[in-house]
């Protein structure tokens, strides 16, 4: 089931133009009939929400009521509404890869998911926290990296490539802490590499991340975040005490960098065959309640942009979803992980893909 909540005429053109194809849709819109016939949708179909406020029980309420393909609960508790959109750290819309076109095309599952396809890659399992950053950008990337170079080295080679690093010194890529262009973080390691860097306090690689976790959902274990900011961290061509081998021989490359295109077919088989990618999408504010099934769009404005993993493809109760892991903890959604509507772009998810082969030694 797919809820259309608002009155969208990008949907509608699209619509239009898989039922009937380019050539029959301009010969329909050049016919008298059609505002008539955008009329009868919009009445039919386009049901504007109630104005709802993020972060309340009125929205909570009023998305399980609908009864969609997903459950809505409380994830953020005693932050700002400024302190959110803040997390949403991706430009959209930025600079573009060239697109790779996979020649290869596998009779591909029903459902795939990377955390079972490669065991031996714990990485892919992992759900990592930005902190009070806007480095969804950069967490997307190296996360997706990280897993690839597990996956193409069979097992050989499992780093974690470091956040911090990206963020820091990419100074390209966007505004840092203040957002960025997924497409730029991956050109970046294949132009200048990275080094290794684990969570923050884990003392794991070259360049751990600096930003404390902190209990930005439901009341945790973890310190309780503040409304300020985090500024980006000082490029620093050097690890961290002790930490051998030096900054320069740790570095990690990509061999290449690529956009996926937004074909689905095509984002499916790059999964399947290379693993985990970034995809970025418009978030509103139904998302931030997310908490089960798989999510559309059904109420609020728009928060801003934000960038994800996307590991995985499958269906639940006929619903088509792609599987994707969050950098918000693992307090927010379901453990961290979420899923979304896969094949209708929902929120713009299938138009920015971006991923890389790593280069081995």
């Amino acid at each position: 089931m797919i809820i259309m909540p608002s009155c969208d005429l990008q949907f509608l053109f699209r619509t239009f133009r898989r039922a009937f194809g380019r050539r029959s849709l301009t010969i329909i819109m050049m016919a008298s009939v059609l505002p008539f016939l955008f009329l009868l949708i919009v009445q039919a179909q386009c049901i504007l929400p109630p104005p709802l406020a993020p972060l309340t029980n009125k929205m909570v309420q009023y998305v399980n009521h609908l009864n969609t393909t997903w459950k809505a609960g409380h994830n953020f508790e005693g932050v700002s509404l400024g302190y959110v959109k803040h997390l949403c750290g991706t430009i959209l819309h930025g600079r573009r890869l060239p697109v790779r076109q996979l020649r290869f095309q596998p009779e591909l599952p029903k459902e795939f998911d990377s955390r079972t396809a490669w065991p031996h890659c714990p990485t892919i399992r992992e759900i990592r926290d930005q902190g009070i950053c806007g480095s969804c950008w950069a967490f997307g990337a190296v996360e997706s990296i990280s897993d690839r170079f597990c996956i193409h080295s069979k097992g050989k080679v499992n780093v974690h490539i470091s956040a911090e690093d990206l963020l820091s010194c990419c100074d390209y890529c966007g505004m840092g802490c203040n957002g960025g262009f997924p497409a730029s973080a991956w050109e970046f390691w294949t132009r200048s590499g990275l080094v290794t860097g684990g969570n923050y306090a884990s003392k794991q690689g070259c360049r751990p991340y600096t930003f404390p976790p902190c209990e930005h959902h439901i009341n945790g274990s973890r310190p309780q975040c503040t409304t300020e900011r985090g500024d980006t961290p000082e490029c620093k061509h050097k690890c961290s005490t002790g930490y051998s081998p030096s900054y320069e021989k740790d570095k990690y490359f990509g061999e290449r960098s690529y956009s996926v295109g937004s074909n689905e077919e095509q984002i499916r088989t790059e999964i399947y065959l290379n693993g985990p990618v970034e995809a970025d999408f418009s978030v509103y504010g139904d998302f931030l309640h997310y908490k089960s099934g798989v999510y559309q769009h059904v109420a609020g404005s728009l928060m801003g942009g934000h960038a994800i993993r996307l590991l995985g493809f499958g269906e639940e109760g006929g619903t088509p979803y792609w599987l994707a892991a969050n950098s918000w903890n693992t307090d927010w959604g379901n453990r961290g992980f979420f899923k979304i509507l896969r094949g209708n772009d929902e929120c713009g998810i299938e138009s920015d893909i971006v991923a890389g082969s790593p280069k081995l030694e």
